[in-house]
């Protein structure tokens, strides 16, 4: 299922890259929906389309929210849009080239899944390409363990870094400390989760740079294909007290504060009048605060 595009103009970059997305999307779901298969689980994904207006009220295109709630994922939700207008004036200077002309396009995939096992870590990731009068891609991947496991957070790191390296040796460093920077939650004076890359603003100044932008994009979401279905399926069967889950549950509460507080695909969602439902997908079905 493709978001609808009606009142867009997309070019041949911009379409390139939704192409992208959706075909991660169905890759990441299918992944997901065998691992509910091999649990006993014939849990599937739900798909919901939704279409958007801007703040004029022009149609602006739109995005499909995908969600699951099975035996293994608690809550996943894996989304796509496709949108484009103009940013109200109050937002578009904040917008990376957006300040003096406050058209607009983007498209993306934004994931976060809640797991039902404490000891098998949640997680988010999401990539995109924004077209203001600069064109750049965005994204990156964060784990969020409720009770850490070091070789987890290694394995994660390490195949992050080995999308990276490819790009530079200094690649992966600076994405590690963009997102150690990023998730954090300064009133509580802690990092979201275990960390992971973080990456804004790769600007496509000629078919090089979109080319180079892109397969960087791509690489992450392809590390993250990789990695993260094998965490999970070493750690879905594990057996956890109710001790372990109320730690999960306060955990919770961190991530949920984060999200709703400090985290700029949220806001950018709530401000370019995104679906609400699919914006706060990111939020956890069950969640406790001490």
């Amino acid at each position: 299922m493709t978001p609808n595009v009606q009142g867009l103009n997309l070019d041949n970059e911009q379409q390139i890259a939704k192409n992208w997305f959706e075909s991660l999307r169905d890759q990441i779901c299918a992944e997901f929906e065998k691992i509910e298969q091999e649990a006993g689980s014939d849990t599937k994904f739900t798909y919901t389309p939704w279409d958007r207006q801007d703040h004029q009220g022009a149609a602006g295109g739109g995005g499909v929210m995908g969600v699951m709630k099975g035996k293994v994922f608690e809550k996943v939700g894996v989304n796509i849009s496709t949108v484009g207008g103009t940013f109200s004036p109050e937002f578009a200077a904040t917008i990376h080239g957006a300040d003096e002309d406050p058209k607009f396009s983007a498209t993306g995939i934004s994931l976060v899944a809640h797991m039902a096992n404490p000891h098998v870590p949640a997680v988010h990731m999401n990539t995109r390409f924004l077209t203001t009068s600069k064109k750049w891609f965005g994204g990156g991947a964060d784990l969020n363990p409720p009770l850490p496991d070091q070789n987890d957070v290694d394995a994660f790191h390490a195949r992050f870094r080995g999308a990276c390296a490819p790009y530079g040796p200094e690649v992966y460093d600076k994405y590690k400390k963009w997102a150690d920077d990023y998730f954090f939650i300064p009133h509580r004076n802690v990092h979201r989760g275990s960390g992971g890359i973080f990456y804004d603003h790769l600007e496509c100044l000629d078919d090089a740079s979109f080319d180079r932008n892109f397969a960087f994009t791509q690489d992450v979401g392809k590390a993250f294909l990789d990695v993260f279905p094998k965490i999970v399926r070493g750690k879905m069967n594990n057996e956890f007290s109710a001790e372990e889950k109320r730690a999960q549950l306060i955990w919770r509460g961190r991530y949920a504060e984060f999200n709703l507080i400090y985290d700029r695909g949220t806001l950018f969602g709530l401000k370019t009048g995104g679906n609400i439902d699919a914006i706060l997908m990111s939020l956890p079905p069950e969640v406790i605060w001490e």
